[in-house]
């Protein structure tokens, strides 16, 4: 147990320092160009891990396990990650930070509508909480240049649920840490193709001409230099693959519960983090939405109630148990 706290504090660490270091070099790459390496260094880190997964499953990939992996992999990846990647542009890291951690929320609407799962009354509770935290984050009448950085955030977060809960109807197979990899390289595989489309001048000219400038000619190494490089270092090996690796190693040791204390966390560690390392402030609105988001995630932590016997039923109840371990 011990163990699994250490990795739950290392993956919390590494997951809330994510939105920070993006946001220090996002001056120094484009957008999908930094959203390519660090998925494919994270796959990477994580190849070793989703092998070992795989043997101790005896499980062999077929064919259609590859073709799982490109859709999985185009939503999370190319679909959610651009749109989290445009989000920390537009947006302060600790705000994004903030509504990105509130994707468990939308993988229980998704859990709902496409498995079936059921939602009980404090899932409902504990949803509209939080996304009370989340209106008064973005404070409405106030939102001036800052919609769109919203607007991205939870869409990123929207679109990160779904391939959560897609990549769940399968996980059983594969394991969390292999279907997070071939996610990652299947995903880091079609942005590169893109990338090369984007280099064709007349896909260029489009992208520039309706201002999608960052979609234009993507580069790939360009930007990585002995400044960047450390930056680069830690987006890639520690918050994209050691922190996804801390996280389901985590889950191993503990319980799934227990490992999604990370997302618990985060909310309030984030926006802390930001504030030291990079000056961002803490506005009264951000703090509010910060506590009703924690307050949200607790209640959905509680154990479910139960409703209290009626008169007569516990007598009743008693003496079925008594017959029941006088016949065995």
């Amino acid at each position: 147990m011990k163990k699994g706290m250490l990795y739950i504090l290392l993956s919390t660490l590494m997951f809330s320092t994510m939105e920070i270091a993006l946001k220090v070099v996002s001056g120094d790459f484009n957008p999908i160009q930094i959203t390519f390496l660090r998925f494919i260094i994270g796959g990477i880190i994580l190849f070793p891990l989703a092998l070992k997964g795989l043997r101790a499953r005896n499980y062999h990939l077929q064919r259609t396990d590859f073709t799982f992996f490109a859709l999985t992999g185009f939503i999370c990846v190319i679909v959610s990650m651009i749109l989290y990647q445009m989000a920390i542009l537009s947006a302060q890291a600790s705000v994004v930070a903030v509504l990105f951690s509130c994707n468990p929320l939308f993988v229980i609407l998704f859990a709902f509508g496409l498995l079936r799962e059921k939602i009980y009354m404090r899932t409902v509770v504990s949803l509209l909480i939080s996304m009370s935290g989340i209106i008064v984050i973005m404070d409405p009448l106030h939102l001036s240049g800052n919609a769109t950085g919203f607007i991205l955030a939870i869409l990123a977060a929207v679109t990160f649920a779904l391939y959560s809960v897609i990549g769940r109807k399968r996980s059983k197979d594969y394991g969390g840490v292999a279907l997070t990899c071939f996610s990652f390289l299947f995903g880091s595989l079609e942005m590169l193709i893109l990338i090369f489309i984007t280099r064709i001048s007349g896909v260029a000219a489009f992208f520039t001409g309706v201002g999608l400038k960052s979609f234009a000619a993507v580069p790939i190494l360009q930007g990585i230099n002995g400044r960047t490089l450390p930056a680069l270092i830690y987006i890639g090996i520690g918050v994209t693959g050691l922190g996804y690796a801390f996280y389901f190693l985590a889950m191993e040791e503990t319980s799934t519960a227990t490992a999604s204390l990370v997302f618990f966390i985060k909310p309030a560690l984030a926006p802390l983090l930001a504030l030291l390392l990079i000056h961002e402030p803490i506005t009264a609105p951000m703090a509010v939405g910060i506590v009703l988001i924690l307050a949200g995630s607790l209640v959905s932590l509680m154990p479910a109630f139960k409703l209290p016997p009626k008169k007569g039923s516990r007598v009743n109840y008693q003496r079925r148990l008594q017959m029941s371990s006088s016949s065995k």
